[in-house]
């Protein structure tokens, strides 16, 4: 799996790209590393982009709860964007969807994240 960053035109936003699936192992740590090196640098705007993952577990669910958690502690702000329909329905059923803020499009996410 690999991550790939990147910040709005503004650089008040940064938004993580992984890809594949987030299935335990190296993949949820690299997500793990990565936001809690954001969250270090002082970062209170991030928006993770989900459109190349087709997969996730218990482990990588884990990890964004404790990063929505973190960010809402700073008074930041953690949304979701492009869940797959599988995805979607995980956060659903898990009842997650009430507490992570998810748009469809990165471009609504960005537009949220701004409020």
């Amino acid at each position: 799996m690999s991550i790939k960053s990147s910040t709005t035109g503004d650089g008040n936003v940064v938004i993580l790209e992984p890809k594949g699936s987030l299935i335990g192992g190296t993949e949820t740590d690299e997500l793990k590393n990565a936001i809690n090196a954001l969250l270090e640098k002082g970062n209170l705007k991030l928006i993770v982009d989900l459109a190349d993952v087709s997969y996730l577990n218990s482990s990588a669910i884990g990890i964004l709860t404790v990063a929505h958690n973190s960010y809402k502690q700073r008074q930041g702000k953690l949304v979701l964007c492009n869940l797959n329909k599988n995805i979607s329905n995980i956060f659903l059923v898990t009842k997650l969807s009430t507490i992570f803020l998810s748009e469809d499009k990165r471009e609504d996410a960005i537009f949220a994240i701004g409020k």
